[in-house]
């Protein structure tokens, strides 16, 4: 039995402007001569762009919630979603291991990296598509809740300091030197999508997998007032428990899933109910290819030396004397979004998407 997905225009708009946001936060024309929301926070803390990442595993899940349950729930053999959910988990890490070898080879790193942003996508959407497929409402919420408390209880008598922390250890003790940043002198290793803080990933994906429950239900007054009771507690927690993206802390988690429902709501009033233009839908209905291409194009511009001076050309020379320094770091961002939303909007004009 075929049965379509639900299609809400807010989800494909909310996806697409994430992948917007990663590819501006990724290329900066000068890592020197960034605005300080548009970096990472160097350890504890949140800046937008740490929402980057959980927000789009969030719709990851929302989209489980769209897509598989309601095949599931329409008669399709489990045993046949599980085998297609699998098989398009181990082709999103496989793009990851191989956009990493890419890397490896055309940057000259000094090791190659397994972990990654999309090997983290597709572990997280492997797990929270089995459990949304074999495990009741109410018990993927006590999940969330274990796994939240458990990875607490993991890191505390450990701390949560860089290299010292349990999951850095983990991953050194397992992987090294094959990780994120690695201290050679030190012997010890740091990586932000490691083993042990997926755990915590994934509860974030089960958030928005019971988000596209309530969004199939129409309950935007539930979206709302638990995006806000979430965001709540995540800030409360963080006193004792630190926001902190490398470690996905439980605060961490909480908070961003928070920030994401109350995203959602807002889409979903704005698109659906109001009819308000989706912006950034074109780039939700190829995120892969948006993804993977701009990370593809990044490492040949450096691989091959050309994107110093194209920045050097096309925006510092000219730009820097009259704006600074940074203006120029930014528009650099801003034009390679706006190349790959020429390459997405032809390609949805076309009718093509890259389906992994």
């Amino acid at each position: 039995m075929s049965v379509a997905p639900a299609r809400f225009a807010s989800v494909d708009a909310l996806r697409g402007l994430t992948v917007a946001a990663m590819l501006l936060v990724n290329t900066p024309g000068d890592w020197s001569h960034v605005y300080v929301p548009l970096l990472h926070a160097e350890w504890h803390g949140v800046t937008p762009t740490d929402l980057v990442f959980p927000f789009f595993l969030f719709i990851v899940g929302v989209s489980i919630s769209l897509g598989v349950v309601p095949r599931a729930e329409a008669g399709v053999a489990r045993g046949v979603l599980v085998r297609a959910l699998l098989w398009r988990a181990a082709k999103i890490v496989a793009l990851g291991l191989a956009l990493h070898l890419l890397a490896y080879l055309m940057l000259d790193r000094p090791h190659f990296r397994p972990w990654g942003v999309l090997q983290r996508i597709g572990l997280c959407f492997a797990a929270a598509g089995l459990i949304a497929l074999y495990v009741k409402p109410r018990l993927q919420w006590a999940l969330i809740g274990t796994i939240l408390l458990g990875y607490w209880a993991l890191l505390a008598p450990s701390g949560y300091a860089a290299y010292t922390n349990l999951p850095a250890r983990v991953d050194t003790a397992l992987f090294a030197p094959w990780l994120y940043q690695w201290d050679a002198v030190l012997a010890r290793g740091q990586d932000p999508e490691g083993l042990l803080s997926t755990l915590p990933a994934i509860a974030t994906t089960l958030f928005g997998v019971r988000a596209g429950a309530w969004l199939r239900g129409g309950a935007l007054r539930t979206l709302v007032l638990a995006g806000l009771a979430a965001v709540a507690i995540g800030l409360a927690w963080s006193s004792v428990f630190p926001l902190n993206k490398a470690l996905w802390t439980s605060s961490y988690a909480l908070f961003t899933a928070g920030c994401a429902l109350l995203a959602l709501a807002l889409a979903h009033a704005a698109v659906d109910r109001r009819g308000w233009p989706a912006l950034g839908r074109r780039f939700g209905a190829n995120a892969i290819a948006a993804y993977v291409g701009a990370a593809v194009m990044t490492y040949l511009l450096l691989g091959l030396g050309w994107m110093e001076p194209l920045y050097r050309t096309g925006f510092a020379d000219w730009m820097a004397p009259r704006f600074g320094p940074y203006v120029p770091s930014l528009a650099f961002a801003l034009s390679f979004v706006g190349v790959w939303w020429l390459v997405v909007w032809a390609m949805d004009r076309r009718g093509w998407y890259l389906k992994v």
